[in-house]
């Protein structure tokens, strides 16, 4: 671990053991899927459905943001695997550190590579796309995904600090690359007249699209790891 790393998750778990309530209440804010991704997704679809003048700006950069996000959450997974593989705090007895409730935390993470947080990726994208769009409402989810995705899993040992902050820039990256005018052109205009024209089929496909982004589509992922084992 470098000094930068160490220092404050250090510092956090020295916070973990004065307040046993406060883990609880982080450890809550880190599993429950309304305090990662329901409430970001729900201001992109305010933003679909905001009237005004710039409405198909806006529905396309909706779609630009919600690809963006999916990529972002893909490099972070792909980074994870391709990357020399980095233990996370929660396991590595070399840093001598006792993160709280380490049992109920990381049943299922001792095979994940911690570096980059693909939480961090997928939610910063998400994030800075809706600040691309809504400044004010896009500080309060980017604020959103430093307090309610990022700090918790640093605090509970899931992540060291460069794992969110590599994430996040992996996320912050992919939303401004995807939501440029050049680039986004080539492909929300179709997303955007197809749920004009076929709206039936194109709303009850996002509302699978975005059931999958608020549980980090932790189904799709369970069965794959499945299907790897036995073969």
């Amino acid at each position: 671990m470098n000094a930068f790393d160490m220092s404050i998750q250090t510092w956090l778990v020295h916070i973990a053991a004065s307040s046993v309530t406060f883990t609880h209440v982080v450890h809550a804010i880190a599993d429950f899927y309304i305090a990662k991704g329901v409430i970001p997704l729900a201001i992109l679809w305010a933003i679909w459905f905001k009237a005004g003048e710039s409405q198909r700006w806006r529905r396309e950069m909706v779609v630009a943001i919600l690809l963006s996000g999916f990529i972002a959450f893909l490099l972070g997974r792909l980074f994870a695997l391709t990357l020399p593989f980095r233990l996370r705090p929660l396991y590595d007895p070399t840093i001598h550190l006792t993160f709280p409730l380490a049992d109920e935390t990381g049943k299922f993470l001792r095979m994940w590579s911690s570096f980059p947080s693909d939480h961090a990726a997928l939610w910063m994208a998400i994030a800075f796309g809706i600040f691309l769009v809504w400044r004010w409402i896009g500080v309060l989810a980017i604020l959103h995904c430093i307090l309610f995705v990022c700090l918790p899993r640093v605090y509970l040992g899931m992540h060291y600090p460069t794992d969110v902050i590599g994430g996040s820039a992996i996320g912050a990256l992919s939303a401004w690359i995807l939501t440029r005018e050049p680039l986004r052109r080539r492909f929300a205009p179709l997303f955007v007249r197809f749920m004009e024209y076929w709206p039936a089929v194109g709303y009850m496909l996002a509302f699978v699209l975005f059931f999958e982004l608020a549980t980090m589509f932790d189904e799709p992922r369970l069965i794959a790891s499945y299907v790897i084992k036995a073969l």
